[in-house]
């Protein structure tokens, strides 16, 4: 074990280097294999990481729901779940950032990415909120806190990565996120009550509107339901994989985009280097981190860390409180995908060795985990002083400070640690319709 906390010592000397977090994960890996192993052993390790990487079946559904999500923030359906929210919850104190955390996670079902729930709903509701007079930090507090939701509700990049690294069922991760993330929008829409509970000012309310205008904007926003009843109602049953039904949805995008006009040439361009882009970055991160987790594997810290808490004798629930406080404490410094590739090889299988009684299969037990791990991820996209999300918005709305930022996001953390706190004590949330699933 002592191998492997000197290598994580090494890591994050790298990073605060500022060299990337993948080539910092894939020095660490291959130096450490390499003294401990040989480096013949090591040369070998990393040939085989990559190309069985590059050529894995499974993690074709990373681009293809990357580009699904580029297509449609091209067919501008952000705006439209935007305007639909705003219609039912806009005239309340603090509606319009109700209506921007609603339309984040509708537009999170659709996208998958956080940073780019984000850095969209920014352009569509900040306009709109300085408008009514509101806050800039209740504003940019809704906008960060709302995009956090991309990773969870499904489908999500982070939970494919996670089902691939535990060998999880990925459509059971899927349904498992739901429920989840409506409870975030719940906690969020509270946070937002509570500081327009705290000063009035910072949210007033704005026009009502009449259930004529109310359906009118409903209209718009029938390609989210389509495509994500397609893509999630396919995985539940039974109709295609989680990778097919990504390419499903990706088509579904182009086809929507296409038929709406938004599409040209120029713009398909961009959607696509934008898309390859993304996905090298994932690839590369997700390559240097299988790199640095082979290495943790031979240093046997897994099975160390696993012998050292079962001599212990902690309960369960303690092991888990401990590990996300652990995340939490990481979320200060690492970002998100990172953080979990980083991870989760070396915590899964000490869950997996927890003894939670007859409530829990080991496949549950992973799904379970997975969900809380995805939501402690959130929590650090909003967590000073790296919070990915506050600083995407602080290169859209340059105008702001990063320090109003994240004192309009506080009121949200708290409402993720109340959130974090019933999916740990209450399993139920998030294995319900996993549960379904098998019947």
């Amino acid at each position: 074990m002592f191998d492997a906390l000197i290598a994580f010592a090494a890591l994050l000397a790298l990073i605060a280097l500022r060299l990337p977090i993948a080539f910092a994960m894939g020095l660490a890996g291959f130096v450490g294999f390499g003294v401990l192993i040989g480096w013949d052993a090591s040369l070998a390790m990393v040939r085989n990481v990559t190309y069985e990487t590059g050529l894995h079946y499974t993690l074709s559904i990373v681009p293809l729901f990357i580009l699904m999500g580029n297509f449609v923030t091209r067919a501008g359906l952000s705006d439209e779940l935007y305007t639909a929210s705003n219609a039912f919850l806009g005239h309340r104190r603090g509606g319009l950032a109700m209506a921007t955390v609603v339309a984040c996670g509708g537009f999170s079902a659709i996208c998958g990415s956080s940073l780019a729930t984000a850095a969209t709903m920014s352009k569509v509701a900040m306009p709109s909120m300085r408008r009514y007079g509101y806050s800039d930090s209740l504003a940019a507090g809704s906008i960060a806190a709302g995009g956090t939701l991309g990773i969870l509700i499904p489908p999500s990049v982070i939970l494919v990565l996670y089902g691939l690294m535990t060998e999880s069922d990925i459509g059971k991760l899927f349904m498992a996120g739901i429920l989840p993330g409506i409870v975030g929008v719940i906690c969020y829409m509270g946070a937002v009550r509570y500081t327009v509970f705290r000063n009035p000012e910072s949210g007033p309310p704005g026009d009502r509107l009449g259930w004529r205008d109310r359906l009118r904007a409903l209209r718009g926003v029938w390609g989210v339901l389509v495509l994500f009843v397609l893509v999630m109602g396919g995985i539940y049953g039974g109709v295609f994989t989680p990778t097919e039904a990504a390419g499903v949805g990706a088509s579904g995008a182009f086809l929507f985009a296409l038929f709406r006009g938004t599409l040209t040439w120029a713009s398909l361009r961009t959607i696509l280097r934008e898309s390859a882009e993304t996905t090298a970055m994932i690839f590369s991160i997700l390559i240097g981190a299988l790199m640095f987790a082979n290495f943790i594997n031979v240093t046997g810290m897994p099975s160390d860390l696993t012998g050292w808490i079962n001599e212990m004798e902690l309960p369960a629930y303690a092991v888990i409180a401990m590990i996300v406080i652990v995340y939490l404490l990481l979320g200060c410094v690492l970002e998100s995908l990172s953080m979990i590739l980083l991870t989760v090889p070396v915590f899964y299988p000490l869950v997996l060795s927890l003894d939670f009684g007859t409530a829990f299969d080991p496949q549950s037990v992973l799904i379970w985990f997975g969900i809380v791990v995805v939501v402690v991820t959130e929590i650090s996209l909003i967590t000073p002083p790296v919070g990915l999300n506050v600083f995407v918005l602080k290169g859209v709305l340059p105008e702001l400070s990063t320090r109003t930022i994240f004192r309009g996001v506080m009121p949200f953390w708290c409402a993720d640690i109340v959130r974090l706190s019933l999916l740990v004590g209450v399993p139920a949330i998030s294995l319900y319709l996993p549960g379904l699933m098998g019947r």
